[in-house]
């Protein structure tokens, strides 16, 4: 009878102090971290990274690793940018979806377009905004022709190479249409691994032909739920509390950020050297910087 008592007050002893812990230490708390991916993918300009995975990879790792979660929550607001670090970061989150066996859920703000859709494939769910954009499923790439400006500045262009084909698309030679021929084959190389990803995430919730799909062509959320480029209409709060309570916590996973974080390592070997260079390049680099951000996210109306 002692023995059974005592069970009993450690017990209550034991529900006592819990009360006294955060509610993400409690046993049964729902958590599902958040994590917010946003921005251009990949380099905007040399000195102005936007997006990678060398950039969010930490974040991503703890927010998969997090105590008690039920799913991970990706929060994604992106207009594309670099077909390479946007596969990265979408087989990274698929990596460890699988490793911790946690579903992905992803919600779209503004913008996931291109890229910044193809990251949102990661997700075992695609929740949007009716004003939300979706889609545009393709390849772009662009540049300037400056032959006939630098003949009436008077300006000798003068180029060294060794390879037939290593001043392919000089913006300062007159256009090859061998050398369009060429870019527009990788192109379509890339453009096909795009296709592939997007047919392999989705599967069968896709309708519409390739035809209609796979065009670059960008939707509004009801619209790309139709098409089954995503599943629902909704948003965060109201889909996390639906599906996992009232009381589920929803933690963002952010970047360390502050002078502690900088003395610990946060900046990578030769940051002092780039910001050097940021300081000399001054109000040029800052300029081309923001006018190819905002012609990036101006595509999409934003």
């Amino acid at each position: 009878m002692a023995e059974h008592l005592n069970d009993r007050e450690s017990s209550g002893l034991a529900d006592k102090l819990m009360q006294y812990l955060p509610a993400r230490f409690r046993p049964g708390t729902p958590i599902v971290p958040v994590v917010r991916l946003s921005g251009v993918i990949g380099a905007v300009t040399p000195l102005r990274p936007g997006m990678t995975l060398a950039g969010v990879a930490r974040v991503l790792e703890r927010a998969f690793s997090h105590r008690n979660a039920k799913a991970v929550a990706l929060v994604i607001n992106s207009p594309g940018g670099s077909p390479v670090q946007s596969r990265q970061i979408y087989l990274r989150i698929k990596q460890l979806a699988a490793e911790k066996k946690l579903p992905v859920l992803v919600f779209v703000e503004d913008v996931a377009a291109s890229g910044g859709y193809m990251i949102a494939c990661a997700g075992d769910e695609i929740i949007c905004d009716p004003s939300s954009i979706l889609g545009s499923i393709g390849v772009v790439g662009g540049s300037f022709g400056f032959q006939e400006a630098i003949k009436r500045l008077g300006v000798e262009r003068r180029l060294y190479t060794a390879g037939a084909h290593k001043a392919m698309l000089d913006p300062f030679l007159p256009e090859n249409p061998d050398d369009v021929a060429k870019l527009k084959a990788i192109q379509r190389e890339i453009h096909q691994i795009f296709i592939a990803l997007v047919k392999d995430s989705r599967g069968g919730r896709l309708r519409g032909t390739d035809d209609t799909l796979f065009t670059g062509e960008y939707w509004a959320g009801e619209s790309a739920v139709a098409l089954g480029l995503a599943d629902s209409i909704g948003d965060l709060r109201s889909t996390l509390r639906a599906r996992y309570g009232e009381k589920v916590l929803t933690p963002v996973i952010a970047q360390p950020t502050g002078l502690l974080s900088g003395l610990l390592g946060r900046k990578s070997p030769g940051a002092g050297q780039l910001s050097a260079l940021e300081t000399m390049a001054g109000l040029p680099d800052e300029l081309i910087s923001a006018v190819e951000t905002r012609a990036i996210w101006a595509k999409f109306g934003f």
